[in-house]
């Protein structure tokens, strides 16, 4: 019997949760979640205040977190959260300053033959080149988000 794969979300420590959201689910061509229906039946029951909480894309969002996920992939009709591929985006203070190399990093690969013109969309959404590698083994771009987060081009 083959195991069920481990269900999973890459966290990213953000200073904005939304523009992170916003720049990742453009530049992997994701969703960003929406949480509205949640956070208005927790607002309802009165679980929650409105202090947690920022209008984004014209509906309530958690202030301090966000997501995005592959809009093939299950999600939580209840919730908006996804089931499958997806990434969070956590508010905290400390990542005002980045203040040393990832330790973890995203690899695009996108159309074979079209790196170049995936840079220049990339860049068009906020993404800074850093530099260009041609090594033995390939040549790929490192590129930071908006926020200093690496990752690379291939």
């Amino acid at each position: 019997m083959t195991p069920t794969p481990v269900h999973w979300k890459l966290v990213v420590d953000a200073h904005d949760p939304h523009a992170q959201a916003d720049f990742w689910s453009a530049a992997l061509h994701y969703e960003v979640e929406d949480h509205s229906g949640l956070i208005g039946r927790l607002l309802g029951l009165g679980a929650i205040s409105s202090d947690l909480l920022v209008e984004h894309h014209d509906r309530p969002a958690w202030r301090d977190a966000a997501a995005v996920r592959h809009p093939e992939d299950p999600f939580t009709p209840e919730s908006g959260a996804g089931l499958g591929r997806r990434l969070l985006f956590n508010r905290v203070p400390e990542s005002e300053e980045k203040p040393a190399k990832n330790r973890l990093h995203i690899d695009l690969h996108g159309p074979a033959g079209e790196r170049e013109t995936e840079v220049k969309r990339l860049s068009g959404l906020g993404a800074t080149v850093q530099d260009h590698v041609k090594e033995q083994g390939g040549e790929w771009v490192i590129m930071t988000d908006p926020e200093g987060n690496e990752f690379c081009v291939h």
